[in-house]
């Protein structure tokens, strides 16, 4: 049996302009493609599109009120720690406050919202084989603290 991946996350933003710079500028992906002031398509590495972006019925809106379903968040697998410390370098640097930040034992992850509310993950995994495992070698992930300030340190 084949398995499916993860191809893109398509989302609805109020103002265009703004979320590009976001996923481009802030978190690294590149612009591909831009229909206007109406839709654009990120991606990373050569490929067509991870991330969608459209004001088709939500030019100007709010973001969803709390306690209301949606997206609980993207998550975005920088390919390691140096990267994932550059990227929240970037971040810092653009005054956007962390929801929290986590050692999962796979992963290392940082957790904060993009300009429309959207909750974003950015993190890098550990190789499989340091990944944790219970008696049985079942995965045993975990939510632990993360130092963010020693992650940064790590940037280049």
């Amino acid at each position: 049996m084949t398995h499916p991946s993860v191809g893109h996350v398509h989302l609805r933003v109020a103002d265009l302009d703004r979320a590009i710079d976001f996923y481009r500028d802030v978190l690294g992906f590149d612009l591909t493609l831009r229909y206007g002031d109406r839709a654009a398509f990120l991606g990373a590495g050569g490929y067509h599109h991870h991330i969608g972006l459209n004001t088709w019925e939500s030019k100007g809106a709010s973001p969803p009120p709390p306690g209301h379903t949606g997206l609980y968040h993207a998550a975005f697998l920088y390919p390691d720690r140096p990267a994932l410390a550059q990227v929240l370098r970037r971040v810092v640097e653009a005054g956007i406050a962390l929801d929290g930040a986590a050692d999962h034992g796979v992963s290392e992850a940082v957790y904060l919202r993009d300009p429309d509310g959207n909750g974003v993950e950015l993190y890098w995994d550990r190789a499989e084989a340091d990944w944790p495992r219970d008696a049985q070698g079942a995965l045993a992930m975990v939510n632990d603290p993360l130092d963010v300030q020693a992650l940064l340190a790590t940037a280049p």
